[in-house]
C-alpha cells in the first residue's frame, strides 16, 4: 500500500514525512526499506567516526575524500538523537554519507521497558530513514533490532525477505547472559519471518547462536567494533 505522507499546516513535521513519499506500508504504517546494496561492506565504520573523518577532510579542503566503509548507529542513542541529531538534521547525514560506501540503517533504540508506542515510532524511523538515504542513491542495509515478544508483532516490518540485514551485538544483548535468552528467540523469529541470505554482525559473533545459522547455510560475517579495534591497537 502506498500513502502519501503530509503534515498538517502549521505543524512541525516530526515524523519526516518527507522521507516515506513514495514507500509502500506494512499494517503497522512501518515503511519498507529495500536493501539498496549488492554486496557486504569491507568495513563498518560508527557516525562517531565517520564525522570526524569527514570534519578531517573538510580541514584538508579534500572534497573528494572517500573511504569504503559502511556507516552505522551501534552506539549510544545520545550521540546521534536529539535536538541536533540526525532525525532533524537529515540533510547533514547525506552530505556526510556520500563520502562512504553505504551505511546500515539507524539503531534507534527500542529497549525493553519503553513505552510501546515508543518503540514502534523508532522501529518506523528505522526504515523511514533507510527509505530516505536509498531513495537518495545510498546503498542501504537494514539493521534489525528486537526487544521482548511483544516486539515481533512490528520489528520485523520493513525489512525486505531473502536479503542481507545486519544485528549489533556491541550493547547487552547477546552478550549479557541475562540477556541472552531473549535475543536468541527473537533472533530465531527474524530468520522465520524475514529468511535473510547474509547477516552482518557489528561486534563479536562469537555465541553459540551464530555458529548455528552458519551450519544452516546462512552467511555470518563479522566486523569488529571501534572498541575491539582500540584494543587491539593498545596490545
Amino acid at each position: 500500500m502506498i500513502k502519501k505522507q503530509t503534515s498538517r499546516k502549521g505543524c512541525r513535521d516530526i515524523w519526516n514525512a518527507f522521507m516515506c513519499e513514495g514507500a509502500t506500508f506494512s499494517t503497522n504504517d512501518i515503511p519498507n526499506c529495500p536493501t539498496t546494496a549488492s554486496a557486504p561492506p569491507r568495513e563498518i565504520i560508527t557516525w562517531e567516526e565517520a564525522k570526524h573523518l569527514f570534519r578531517n577532510a573538510q580541514r584538508r579542503k579534500d572534497e573528494q575524500f572517500y573511504r569504503p566503509a559502511f556507516v552505522c548507529w551501534y552506539i549510544d542513542d545520545y550521540k546521534f538523537d536529539g535536538p541536533r541529531g540526525i532525525w532533524r538534521n537529515s540533510n547533514y547525514v547525506l552530505k556526510v554519507l556520500r563520502h562512504f560506501a553505504g551505511a546500515i540503517t539507524p539503531d534507534f533504540s527500542t529497549y525493553q521497558d519503553f513505552p510501546e508506542p515508543l518503540k514502534i515510532y523508532n522501529t518506523y524511523r528505522m526504515r523511514a530513514f533507510g527509505y530516505w538515504l536509498g531513495k537518495n542513491g545510498i546503498p542501504v542495509i537494514n539493521n534489525c533490532r528486537w526487544g521482548t515478544k511483544e516486539s515481533w508483532k512490528y520489528c520485523w516490518d520493513g525489512i525486505p525477505q531473502d536479503s542481507m540485514v545486519c544485528i549489533g551485538t556491541v550493547g547487552g544483548s547477546p552478550r549479557k547472559k541475562c540477556d541472552r535468552k531473549r535475543f536468541e528467540e527473537g533472533l530465531d523469529e527474524l530468520i522465520r519471518v524475514c529468511h535473510p541470505r547474509s547477516i552482518l554482525i557489528y561486534g563479536s559473533a562469537n555465541y553459540p547462536c551464530f555458529a548455528s545459522l552458519k551450519k544452516k547455510g546462512i552467511r555470518v560475517i563479522a566486523y569488529p567494533s571501534s572498541t575491539a579495534l582500540a584494543f587491539e591497537k593498545r596490545r
